[in-house]
């Protein structure tokens, strides 16, 4: 317990500090290249991995991130405890400077996201999953603060908080698949009055864990790192992320690092 405590402590510290590289760069007139992928990446995505991987050395765990991961999966394979990075999740939202993206990190056990951190830098956000201990949210958390446990756990808002209201679901205002409409339909049905809420990046899933949403349907590619440090936030705040293929719990370090769809409730 004391392991993880001070293995998250300092996934803190590399969130903020990954945060504080990246709105380095959000004001500048920054070049946009495309991957291989047609995703987009700036120069503040490669900041933030060299800042992060920098001070998660310290754990002595292996590091499993976006920026790094041609990680052969024979490498990684039985790897017990280890980081699952994404240093910036939602290039496409800093891209248009709307404050909507984060910092993900993830602490992983084998195949279960156990732990997490996620900061969002332009809205000085903190979200923590600490093992068995839950999930806590400071505000107004400066990219030059210092976070320590005692802090957190002390002044933090523990997740999630009641909600009134009607049901909500988080979705896409504008652009929704198919099966998501269907799935909202199956809800009006059961609930009646359904809200549609919408977030950028990994924030989706913390409006569910925070309890100011109901609902987050994922039918749509998501990557391993998308989701990990959010899973754990979800489930330390005892939510639930489960693959919509199998009707469990997400798994992570697979061989191919590609999720099914998920459903956060």
């Amino acid at each position: 317990m004391k392991q993880y405590r001070n293995w998250i402590e300092k996934a803190i510290q590399a969130a903020i500090q990954g945060g504080a590289e990246i709105l380095n760069i959000y004001d500048t007139d920054f070049d946009v290249e495309m991957k291989s992928d047609d995703s987009p990446l700036t120069i503040a995505d490669k900041n933030a991995h060299f800042k992060i991987m920098e001070l998660l050395e310290d754990t002595g765990l292996k590091v499993l991130s976006e920026e790094g991961k041609e990680m052969e999966y024979e490498d990684r394979r039985n790897w017990e405890y280890f980081w699952m990075v994404d240093p910036l999740d939602g290039t496409k939202e800093f891209i248009k400077r709307n404050g909507e993206f984060t910092v993900n990190i993830a602490l992983i056990n084998k195949d279960e996201s156990i732990g997490g951190v996620i900061y969002v830098p332009v809205k000085k956000w903190l979200y923590v999953a600490i093992p068995e201990l839950g999930s806590f949210k400071l505000d107004n958390v400066e990219p030059s603060a210092q976070v320590n446990m005692t802090e957190l756990i002390e002044s933090g808002l523990k997740l999630p908080q009641s909600k009134e209201g009607p049901y909500v679901v988080v979705g896409s205002r504008s652009h929704m698949s198919p099966e998501t409409e269907a799935f909202i339909e199956d809800v009006k049905k059961e609930k009646g009055d359904v809200e549609i809420t919408s977030m950028g990046s990994s924030l989706k899933i913390c409006l569910v864990a925070e309890g100011l949403a109901d609902v987050y349907p994922r039918f749509a590619p998501t990557m391993e790192w998308d989701t990990a440090a959010g899973h754990a936030i979800a489930k330390c705040a005892g939510k639930q992320v489960k693959d919509h293929s199998t009707g469990r719990e997400m798994k992570y370090n697979k061989e191919n690092l590609l999720n099914n769809w998920f459903i956060v409730q």
